[in-house]
This record gives C-alpha cells, sequence and structure tokens, in this order.
C-alpha cells in the first residue's frame, strides 16, 4: 500500500502529497512570473509512482527551457505579430521587416492564425502551403510565407513559448527551375543601349549597371562625396530605400486616397541605409568613358541646379529629379523599360544588366577575386554567385568544343585526309 502522508521537500524543490481527494499531488516551481512572483505548475495523478514520472518530465523539460510558460498560451496570430512588430521590426532591415510583415498579415495569420503554436503541427503549414498555391500564389511566395515562420517560431521555441518548431520539421513546396535562363545582353545590345542612353539625363546611371553591375539601390543612393573622379573610382556604401508614406491628412478632412497618393503624404521610412556586408562596402574602378560621362553629367546636373532655382532641393546625390532630391526606385525602372524600348533591345528586368557586367568581366578575363570584389559578393557565397550571375555564352561553349575536337580526334583537315585515305584502302 502505497504512502499516503505529505512529503516536504527542499525550498526549490518539487512538493509531492496526498491530497484530500484520494489523488497524489506535486507543486513544480517553475521560475517566476513577469512580475517576480514565483510560478509553479499544479499535477495531480492517481498513484504517486505515476505522479513522480510526470513531475520528472516536468522538471527535464523546465530544466531544458522548453516547458510552456506561464500565462495564458499563445496563438500563432498573436505569437506572429508579437514577433514581427515587437521582436523583429527594430534589428531587421526595412525591406526584411516589409516581407515578415505581408507573409504574416496576408497569409500566416489567416491561414494557420488560430492555432496554439503549442500545439501547431508540421502538416497545417503545407496545408497552407498547397492552399495558397491551390489559390494561385507562386511556389516562391509559399516559400517566404515558410522562412517568416520558421523565423518566428523558432524565436518562440528559443523563449520557452513552444517546445518545437513545426514550420522547421515542414516541407515547403519545390522550387520549379525558371523555364528561361536569364540571358545577359550581348555586347552589341549594350551598345545600342548606350547610344540611346547618351540622348537621355542621368544617362551615366545605365552604364553603371551595365558596364559595372551596381544593384538598383547602390546606384541611387550614391552621393558626390563618394565618387573620385580625379583617381577613377567610386566607393560604394549605402543602398537606397523604396519611400514609404503614411497620410498627412487629418481625419476631420480625409483625402480617401492611398497613403502614397496623399497630398500631404508623409515619407516614414529613411532614404538610405549603409550596405548590410563588408563586401558591399566596396571600391570599384571606373573606365575612362564613364569617367567622362559622370563628368558631363556633373555639369548638366549643375545646369539643372542653376534653372530650379530655389526650387531644388539639395542632396549631393549623383542622380536626381530635375528639381533635385533623390530619385524614386520605381521611377527609376519605369525609365528602364522605356530605355528598353526606345533602343529597340529584347524586355528584360533591370536586375539583368547586373548579369551582364558579371558576364562581361568573366570573357575579358577578370580575375575572379576582382570579380567579387566589383560585383560585392562574399567571399564564403561568392562561387555560389558566379554560377548564378556569369553566364557562357553559346559561341564560347562551340569554340570550347571546337578545341576539345582538334585535341583528341586532331584538326579537321588532318581527320578528313586520314578518312580518305582508309577508303582507298
Amino acid at each position: 500500500m502505497e504512502e499516503k502522508k505529505r512529503t516536504r521537500r527542499a525550498n526549490g524543490e518539487s512538493a509531492i502529497y496526498y491530497g484530500k481527494d484520494d489523488r497524489w499531488h506535486a507543486r513544480v516551481p517553475m521560475g517566476y512570473k513577469d512580475d517576480g512572483t514565483p510560478y509553479r505548475r499544479h499535477l495531480t495523478r492517481p498513484t504517486r509512482k505515476e505522479l513522480v514520472d510526470e513531475v520528472r518530465k516536468l522538471e527535464k523539460q523546465r530544466d531544458q527551457g522548453s516547458a510552456q510558460q506561464p500565462g495564458k498560451p499563445w496563438t500563432v496570430e498573436k505569437w506572429l505579430w508579437h514577433w514581427v512588430e515587437n521582436i523583429a521590426k527594430p534589428v531587421v532591415s526595412e525591406n526584411t521587416y516589409d516581407g515578415y510583415e505581408v507573409a504574416v498579415r496576408v497569409h500566416l495569420v489567416p491561414g494557420i492564425g488560430k492555432h496554439r503554436i503549442d500545439r501547431l503541427e508540421p502538416e497545417h503549414l503545407e496545408s497552407l502551403y498547397r492552399r495558397m498555391q491551390n489559390n494561385g500564389s507562386k511556389a516562391g511566395t509559399a516559400h517566404q510565407a515558410h522562412r517568416t515562420a520558421r523565423t518566428g517560431l523558432g524565436e518562440a521555441v528559443r523563449r520557452g513559448h513552444a517546445t518545437k518548431n513545426a514550420a522547421a520539421l515542414a516541407k515547403p513546396p519545390r522550387m520549379e527551375e525558371e523555364e528561361t535562363e536569364v540571358e545577359p545582353y550581348s555586347v552589341e545590345e549594350v551598345q545600342r543601349l548606350l547610344l540611346e542612353v547618351q540622348k537621355r539625363r542621368n544617362s551615366a546611371r545605365w552604364m553603371l549597371a551595365l558596364a559595372l553591375g551596381l544593384r538598383q539601390g547602390e546606384t541611387l543612393g550614391l552621393r558626390w562625396v563618394d565618387v573620385d573622379l580625379d583617381n577613377e573610382y567610386l566607393k560604394l556604401r549605402r543602398n537606397r530605400l523604396r519611400p514609404k508614406y503614411e497620410h498627412g491628412c487629418t481625419e476631420a478632412a480625409p483625402c480617401s486616397r492611398k497613403a502614397g497618393y496623399c497630398p500631404d503624404r508623409v515619407q516614414v521610412r529613411r532614404e538610405t541605409k549603409n550596405t548590410k556586408s563588408r563586401a558591399g562596402r566596396r571600391a570599384v574602378p571606373l573606365p575612362g568613358p564613364l569617367v567622362l560621362m559622370l563628368r558631363s553629367h556633373k555639369e548638366a546636373q549643375a545646369r539643372e541646379r542653376e534653372a530650379a532655382g530655389n526650387l531644388w532641393t539639395e542632396s549631393d546625390y549623383v542622380f536626381t529629379r530635375l528639381t533635385g532630391g533623390p530619385l524614386s526606385p520605381n521611377t527609376d525602372y519605369h525609365d528602364w523599360k522605356r530605355l528598353l524600348e526606345e533602343a529597340a533591345v529584347r524586355d528584360g528586368r533591370l536586375h539583368d544588366a547586373r548579369h551582364t557586367a558579371g558576364t562581361v568581366l568573366m570573357l575579358l578575363g577578370v580575375p575572379d577575386r576582382v570579380i567579387d570584389q566589383i560585383m560585392g559578393w562574399e567571399p564564403g557565397g561568392a562561387a555560389r554567385m558566379r554560377a548564378r550571375y556569369l553566364h557562357v555564352p553559346d559561341h564560347l561553349l562551340k569554340e570550347v568544343a571546337r578545341k576539345i575536337g582538334t585535341a583528341i580526334w586532331g584538326a579537321p583537315q588532318t581527320a578528313l585526309v586520314d578518312k580518305d585515305q582508309d577508303n582507298e584502302g
């Protein structure tokens, strides 16, 4: 027969006792609540052995930091909003936060928000990914939701709100390879673009992309203080961010438009941010013709400043609007599309210019280490980035095939002579 007396233990240890309800009870110290008061979990079982087993499991979870914390359990919706606004937002970049916020608001909260995070299963997430694709979302969109959930729920596990990260166990949909690989612009196409850009303002902006592979944010965030035309190089250390606005109108007289079109809109995002990696902060050499283009551009900008007078917004940006101030990335994108059309060059992404620059550097025989610096690739991932951005043209592959044929089978004319001799024999 089991002993039914109250068992006293030292401070900080679990208390096990037999209750008046003919059941065994335990009080397990779990730490402290937010207000600093001790927090204990109450367990009850019909036998002492069962209770001791449960107490030991709970103590192990407590010591490992995986036990449920005091208070009402978090739902996925409540936790993800808390995580994205209070934990992630202060420490990640604006663009990263925007990606998290969209994934949480558009996909994760409507799809799995009602589940408790400690009861969420990988199958719940996999079902969400299938529904997203069935509703027309691309696999890449589902992957973004998956990465956001994995990061947010991983933080919940680290803080003891859940014992497992369901998103880390879930399988996201397969990312299919693009049907058409990115094709960099040929030298002839670049030359046609060069002829067209010479007719436009900010012409050097496009040649920085096509000749040196500068990213859009790097080019639009470039300031004259970063450009050394005498020594023919420029320094890249900041990126232009996409503007974000809030309404400036009052509730008494709302404009009834989206925030970006509000007449009194207020810019709530900084214009630029420092590059996030050491490789991104780099010096890039300027070809002689590009130095001449930048000198000419600087003179043209001075004339625009004089013509604008008091309307000019001083900013020191290399590429500006007609009245000064930074260019909008959206305006820059549409200018690129018009440039392609007017130059009679096939349509492509603005980022394809970066593929073009990297491929030209490779064809010129520039060493990999120098290519990595010009393109701003981290040493650890440079090989992967070269495989992604550097494209081998068909004519180069055919030339290699010709050389292989010559090395193994001999010169073409020699092979034909040997064949004729065999036929005569």
